[in-house]
């Protein structure tokens, strides 16, 4: 019989790492703007805690500039992800496209930013009556 998960002492001394897709996502980044360097292999968990303490220029200038990946984007316009996708908006935005958007917006903008806010507002109300709810059943 074969072991799939070798013991804790086969597995000391070997570094982890992540797959550069996960490193970008939880940096924040668009992967296939970063350098070949950093897409290479995986990054070990040192080397990620270094990027996110001493975040190097590169790393830097593509948090301000982009282009940045759907969920950064999505954020920074106020809609959902699920918003950009049905307006087809698909690829990656530098931040002058994004604030090129929110200065002059198309009609898809404005109606999934209001989508977005119909929904916040529900969340809220949600929130508020099982609060309510909690508060009751607690006396």
């Amino acid at each position: 019989m074969t072991e799939q998960n070798p013991a804790p002492e086969q597995n000391q001394g070997r570094e982890q790492g992540m797959k550069p897709a996960t490193a970008a996502k939880k940096l924040g980044i668009y992967l296939p703007a970063t350098p070949e360097e950093f897409r290479a292999g995986p990054i070990s968990r040192e080397r990620f805690q270094a990027l996110q303490s001493t975040p190097p220029e590169w790393l830097v200038t593509l948090r301000r500039e982009g282009p940045h990946p759907k969920d950064v984007v999505a954020r920074k316009l106020g809609v959902s992800t699920s918003g950009l996708a049905r307006a087809e908006q698909n690829e990656a935005l530098t931040t002058e496209q994004i604030q090129a958007l929110l200065a002059a917006p198309p009609e898809w903008l404005v109606r999934e930013r209001a989508t977005q806010a119909r929904v916040r507002a529900e969340n809220a109300r949600v929130n508020a009556r099982n609060a309510e709810r909690a508060d009751r059943d607690r006396d």
